[in-house]
C-alpha cells in the first residue's frame, strides 16, 4: 500500500499484520481520490475506522489541511501514527484511539464541520446505520460536506434517507463499493 498522488506520493504505508484490517487497494484508493480531488485542497477530513490510516493520509497529502483519524484497535492506531510520521504530515492530523461512535460524539464538543467522513467499518455489523444516525443529530459533517462509506458490495443504506442523508451516488467495484452522501 502506498500513498497515490501528492506531497507523500509514492511512499510505502505500513500495515498490521492480520484480518483485523483491510486496506483499501491502491486502485480502489485512486479511483476514490481522482472523484474527490476538486474539492480535496484546504479541506477538513474525518477517517473513522481508519485502521492503517492510508484514506486519511492520502487526504493530507491531496492537500486537505486537517485529518482526523479515529481507530479502536491499538495496534493499527501504532501504525497510524508511524505512517504519519514517516509521511511527514503527523502535524496536520490529530489520532484518537477511541470507538467511532465515542469520537463522534467527543468531535461534536467543538469543532467545525468536516468536508469529507469517510468509514470503513467492519462489514456486516451494521455500523453505517450507527454512525449515520450519530452523524444525523449534529454539525459534525459541513454544511457542503460529503460522507463516503467503504462497505461490502451487498450493503443496503435504504435508511439514510430518514436520517436525512440523500444518496449522491455509489461506485461499485469487484469486492466492495463506495457509498457518497450529502444532506
Amino acid at each position: 500500500m502506498r500513498v497515490i498522488a501528492g506531497t507523500a506520493r509514492r511512499l510505502q504505508l505500513k500495515t498490521i499484520d492480520g484480518l483485523d484490517t483491510r486496506p483499501t487497494t491502491d486502485r480502489i484508493k485512486e479511483t476514490l481520490f481522482n472523484m474527490l480531488a476538486p474539492d480535496m485542497y484546504n479541506s477538513r477530513f474525518l477517517d473513522l475506522f481508519a485502521g492503517s490510516g492510508g484514506i486519511g493520509i492520502e487526504a493530507l497529502s491531496r492537500g486537505a489541511k486537517e485529518a482526523v483519524f479515529v481507530e479502536k484497535n491499538p495496534r493499527a492506531m501504532a501504525c497510524i501514527k508511524e505512517n504519519l510520521k514517516y509521511t511527514r504530515l503527523d502535524q496536520k492530523a490529530v489520532t484518537m484511539q477511541m470507538d467511532a461512535l465515542e469520537a463522534i460524539h467527543r468531535l461534536h464538543a467543538g469543532l467545525d464541520g468536516f468536508d469529507f467522513i469517510f468509514m470503513d467499518p467492519p462489514y456486516h455489523q451494521e455500523w453505517e446505520r450507527q454512525v449515520l444516525e450519530a452523524l444525523a443529530d449534529g454539525k459534525l459533517l459541513s454544511e457542503d460536506g460529503i460522507v463516503i462509506i467503504e462497505a461490502a458490495k451487498d450493503t443496503g443504506i435504504s435508511f439514510a434517507e430518514e436520517l436525512g442523508f440523500r444518496v449522491r451516488k455509489e461506485k461499485v467495484y469487484k469486492t466492495n463499493k463506495h457509498i457518497f452522501l450529502d444532506r
